[in-house]
C-alpha cells in the first residue's frame, strides 16, 4: 500500500495527473494522505482561490458534483474538486458512471470514500478501473504495523527500537492515523537521526515502558511471577488505560503462537521469526516461553484464557473487579 501511495504522489509531481481519484476503503489514513497531497500540490497558491473546492457528501448530490466538475477553470490549467465523506453518497454513487466515462480533462475530481468500498460487480467500479486512479485502502494487520512504523520513520531519517514500536502498537492498535500523529509529535521533539526508544515513548506519549502488556507477556513467558504481579497491580490501579480484554487478547495470541512453536521442525530464532511472523528481536522471548511451558500446559493456558476472556466481558463475573480477575488468571497460568 505504501508503495502504491508513493507511486501516485510521484506521478502527480511529474504532472501525470488523472481527472478522477477515487479513494476508498476501511483504512482512512492513506485516503487522507493522498487527498491532502492533491489539495496541497496540484494547484499553485495563486490558483486555489478560484479553482479549488471542497465538498462534503452529506451536503451535495451527484448532480451537484458533476455540475461543478464540468466547469472550466479560471485563469488556470486545472481546477480541483475534493469530495470529503463521499461515503455519505453510497446510495446514489452509481449515478457517477456517465461522468466517469467522459470526465472533464481540466478537472481533478477526488472522492474520499472512507470505511466503505464500491461493489466490484457494478458498472461504476468497472469504469473507474479502466482509466481513473482507484485506490482501495485496506487495514493493516497488527503484526505488520511495527514494520510500517519503522519504514515511515526511516523515510524521515529516524529509527525506532523494536520494543518502542511494539509499545505504540499495543497502545494504539492498527489505527495508522493515531500512530502517525504520535510519531509527528516525536519528530518535532527529537532531532533527525535519533533512534526512538521506550524512554522517548514513555516521556512524550505517556505509555509506560515497564508496565504494559508486552512486559507482562515477557514476565509470564519467563515465569517471573513477582514482575507479573507488579504489572497486574499497576493495571488494577489504572484500569482505563489497561483494559483486561486487551490483555487477554494479547496473551491468547502469544500462547497460540507458543503452541505453534512447539510443533515447528525448525526451532531456530530465524525459523521462529519466519513461521510466527514476528520481529527476530523477540524470538528469544518465545524460545524462553517454549522451554517454560510444555505443549500440554500451553493447551491448558489457552483454555484458561478463553474462560477469562468471557469473564472480562462481564459474563458470569459482573461483581468481580477486573484487577482481581487478572490476578486470578495469573495464578491459573503459573500453577
Amino acid at each position: 500500500m505504501l508503495e502504491e501511495v508513493k507511486r501516485i504522489a510521484t506521478d502527480i509531481k511529474k504532472g501525470n495527473i488523472n481527472p478522477i481519484y477515487f479513494l476508498m476503503g476501511e483504512e482512512p489514513y492513506y485516503i487522507d494522505k493522498i487527498s491532502d497531497f492533491i489539495e496541497d500540490n496540484v494547484l499553485d497558491d495563486s490558483e486555489k482561490g478560484f479553482n479549488q473546492m471542497v465538498l462534503y457528501g452529506r451536503d451535495v448530490s451527484i448532480d451537484d458534483i458533476v455540475s461543478n466538475a464540468k466547469r472550466y477553470p479560471m485563469m488556470a490549467e486545472r481546477q480541483v474538486i475534493i469530495v470529503k465523506e463521499a461515503q455519505d453518497l453510497s446510495r446514489t454513487i452509481e449515478q457517477l458512471v456517465s461522468y466517469v466515462k467522459q470526465p472533464q480533462p481540466s478537472t481533478v475530481l477526488v472522492f474520499n470514500y472512507k470505511y466503505k468500498k464500491l461493489d466490484k460487480r457494478k458498472t461504476l467500479y468497472k469504469e473507474l478501473k479502466k482509466s481513473s486512479v482507484l485506490l482501495e485502502s485496506k487495514p493493516l494487520y497488527e503484526n505488520k504495523v511495527a514494520d510500517w512504523i519503522r519504514r515511515v520513520l526511516a523515510g524521515k531519517n529516524y529509527d525506532i527500537s523494536p520494543k518502542a514500536s511494539q509499545m505504540l502498537v499495543e497502545f494504539l492498535g492498527n489505527d495508522l492515523s493515531k500512530i502517525d500523529n504520535e510519531l509527528n509529535k516525536l519528530k518535532i521533539i527529537l532531532p533527525e537521526g535519533t533512534q526512538i526508544t521506550p524512554e522517548h515513548i514513555e516521556e512524550n506519549i505517556g505509555i509506560s515502558k515497564d508496565f504494559n502488556n508486552f512486559e507482562l507477556r515477557k514476565a509470564i513467558g519467563s515465569r517471573d511471577t513477582q514482575k507479573a504481579f507488579r504489572i497486574a497491580k499497576y493495571f488494577a490501579d489504572n484500569p482505563k488505560d489497561n483494559p483486561m480484554v486487551m490483555t487477554v487478547a494479547l496473551l491468547f495470541s502469544f500462547f497460540s503462537q507458543i503452541l505453534t512453536l512447539h510443533g515447528l521442525s525448525d526451532k531456530s530464532n530465524r525459523g521462529i521469526a519466519s513461521a510466527l511472523k514476528i520481529n527476530p528481536y523477540f524470538a528469544e522471548e518465545y524460545q524462553t516461553a517454549r522451554r517454560n511451558y510444555p505443549m500440554r500446559k500451553v493447551s491448558g493456558i489457552i483454555s484458561t484464557l478463553r474462560e477469562f476472556d468471557v469473564k472480562s466481558k462481564g459474563v458470569g463475573a459482573n461483581a468481580v473487579p477486573q484487577g482481581d480477575l487478572l490476578k486470578e488468571m495469573l495464578v491459573r497460568i503459573f500453577v
